[in-house]
């Protein structure tokens, strides 16, 4: 339940404001859109499928889970897995710190933001189920959405890196995320074979 439609509406607002931002652009149904914030719109379309009851911190951080992903580009760390690992860990800090100024401004106190940061920067996966639930999502819409044109990018991968990269996810997931990617996602037809070997081996 949302406690207030016109203040989480506000952040909204202001989320997709910061997102529309980016000069990167993708294509859906034949229009462009900035990149992040077509992949916010996912996001919260995916949490509405997936989990229509969502508490507003979790509605929240899927909105806010990539915001201004463009201004701490990948190429700027060193391309090792410790430059990897440093990335990330910077771009969660990023991400939660802009969400929390943006929510400041639309009138959410420090305890609600508190508990999205925790959600946005991945903190407690596993452990909170506001956390897991928005990595369930992130999984979800990356195997929807993204899957297919990543494997196209990574010609060089062979079967037993993508069976280790979906595990890999898989592992990530709740037993409702499981179950949600297997019933209710569109799965990449030519992809379906390789998945089902992850997921079952």
């Amino acid at each position: 339940m949302i406690a207030n439609l016109e203040r989480y509406a506000r952040a909204v607002e202001l989320f997709d404001a910061a997102n529309r931002e980016d000069p990167n652009l993708e294509t859906e149904a034949g229009r462009q859109y900035p990149k992040e914030l077509l992949y916010a719109q996912r996001m919260s379309e995916m949490l509405e499928r997936f989990a229509p009851d969502a508490p507003e911190a979790v509605r929240l951080a899927v909105r806010s889970q990539h915001i201004q992903r463009w201004k701490i580009p990948r190429k700027d760390y060193p391309m090792t897995p410790q430059g990897y690992q440093f990335w990330r860990t910077t771009l969660y800090r990023f991400h939660a710190d802009t969400a929390g100024r943006l929510m400041k401004e639309a009138g959410y106190d420090d305890e609600m933001i508190a508990r999205v940061q925790k959600v946005v920067g991945k903190r407690g996966l596993k452990v909170n189920p506001e956390t897991q639930m928005m990595e369930d999502v992130v999984d979800l819409v990356f195997i929807e959405h993204y899957l297919a044109a990543f494997a196209a990018q990574h010609p060089e991968y062979d079967e037993a890196k993508w069976l280790d990269i979906l595990r890999k996810t898989w592992k990530k997931m709740s037993p409702a995320g499981h179950e949600a990617a297997l019933s209710k996602i569109k799965l990449p037809a030519h992809l379906v074979p390789l998945i089902q070997k992850a997921v079952g081996g």
